[in-house]
């Protein structure tokens, strides 16, 4: 018969109160998310409020301030040279190309729209006026409106636009807002740029309440729709982040306009229930602080050591881990990629991923960064000649750097990794 033991053992277990599990998963959230949490969390609990976003007039994100610029050139006659010297992101392009095919019937239909394909900036607007394009393509300029017009149906809506009024125009009319207040705040948006609201208001004859409200329902609009089309773009909703350049150097700071305003109501009480309620508020109240507070200190630290990102794009990205930014911040590298995910940052070339800025080297340590090799590629893919394409091989060699050769498999696998079709398929005839 078997003896009957009686053994101990020792287990260890990590047990998570509930502030640090909310912290980790507010840590998790970007603002999108973080919005949706605290309505419900202030749904269930008396003492949290959360009141509407922050809204500056004079404040705007970057990505509006060089639309602006951009309208103001367009109303004076003149244009921006460094935007009509950038061509469009190939997958803006491509998508467009798919779409004619739905908007028009006829060759000679077909023939003007790829003329105004040809004009597009970066931005998704028409980047030349239309009576010159039709006159350089020898076809009127009725033929040309009509079918800018069918044009100017395609999705994202803002794309053909002839300038960031009529950009903004065009998403008003699809979200049926576009009333007199509407149209008067979008013909004078030098005004509302300037933040001077009582005087726009004086123009529209309305309240300045109403304006404030149009303000609010214009911010959500994307004045560069063809953006989102750009490598590593993030997707059309309201950045995380914001990045502008102060005295000192560039500056991160938070989108106050995508985060709700976390208000505590301390209505008088004895009941110990409301009691526990009042002391959950202001601990989410702290964990959204603390939140805030690492995903600036962590943005800032990746923003600078990419800090040439910023203004001449990802062509210039340099080889970043997680875990060089985890060790320079005395913080786990876990902690950094709860932080980063889902993260957005609006800078002035466009809106991208956090996550997109971290990239390992080609080829092992000392390799260029296999980021800025997908945006050298498609560059060059981008400005080739269509009736003589780049091979792999003549890729590789204008990829490769002195003394780092870069193999044509190498190529070929991230030609494949981003959806360009080999030489023989690129290639065009007449």
């Amino acid at each position: 018969m078997p003896r009957q033991t009686a053994r101990l053992s020792l287990k260890q277990k990590l047990g998570l109160n509930t502030s640090l599990t909310t912290s980790i998963r507010v840590l998790h959230l970007d603002a999108t998310g973080l919005t949706r949490y605290l309505e419900e969390q202030a749904g269930q609990n008396p003492h949290l409020a959360l009141g509407p976003p922050p809204m500056d007039p004079m404040i705007w994100l970057p990505r509006w301030t060089t639309a602006f610029a951009a309208q103001t050139m367009g109303q004076t006659g003149s244009h921006d040279i460094g935007a009509m010297l950038q061509a469009p992101a190939l997958g803006l392009i491509a998508h467009v190309t798919r779409e004619i095919d739905h908007v028009v019937t006829t060759m000679a239909e077909r023939e003007i729209a790829f003329a105004l394909v040809q004009a597009l900036e970066p931005s998704g607007w028409l980047g030349r006026p239309l009576a010159a394009i039709a006159a350089e393509a020898g076809f009127g300029v009725d033929d040309a409106e009509r079918v800018l017009k069918r044009l100017q149906t395609i999705e994202p809506t803002g794309v053909f636009a002839r300038s960031l009024a009529e950009c903004l125009q065009l998403q008003a009319i699809e979200r049926d807002c576009y009333d007199p207040v509407m149209a008067c705040v979008l013909a004078h948006l030098d005004v509302l740029a300037a933040g001077d609201m009582a005087r726009l208001a004086r123009f529209c004859a309305v309240p300045e309440a109403e304006v404030m409200a149009c303000l609010r329902v214009i911010r959500s609009f994307d004045p560069k729709p063809g953006a989102q089309f750009g490598q590593d773009a993030a997707l059309v909703r309201e950045p995380d982040l914001a990045v502008s350049r102060g005295a000192t150097g560039w500056v991160v700071s938070l989108n106050r306009s995508a985060l709700p305003d976390v208000q505590i109501t301390t209505a008088p009480t004895r009941a110990s229930a409301d009691a526990k309620a009042l002391a959950a508020a202001r601990e989410l109240q702290r964990i959204v602080t603390n939140r805030n507070q690492t995903l600036l200190r962590v943005a800032q630290a990746i923003l600078k050591r990419q800090e040439r990102v910023l203004t001449q794009g990802l062509e210039v990205l340099q080889p970043m881990t997680m875990q060089e930014v985890a060790t320079a911040l005395d913080l786990h590298v876990s902690t950094i990629s709860r932080t980063i995910a889902g993260v957005s940052v609006d800078a002035p070339r466009g809106t991208v991923w956090l996550r997109a800025l971290f990239t390992a080297p080609v080829g092992g340590e000392g390799g260029v960064a296999s980021g800025a090799l997908r945006a050298k590629l498609l560059r060059l893919v981008r400005d080739e000649n269509r009736a003589q394409p780049l091979s792999d091989q003549a890729l590789a060699e204008a990829l490769s750097s002195p003394g780092s050769p870069l193999a044509r498999r190498t190529v070929a696998k991230y030609r494949a990794l981003l959806e360009i079709p080999p030489a023989h398929r690129r290639k065009r005839h007449g």
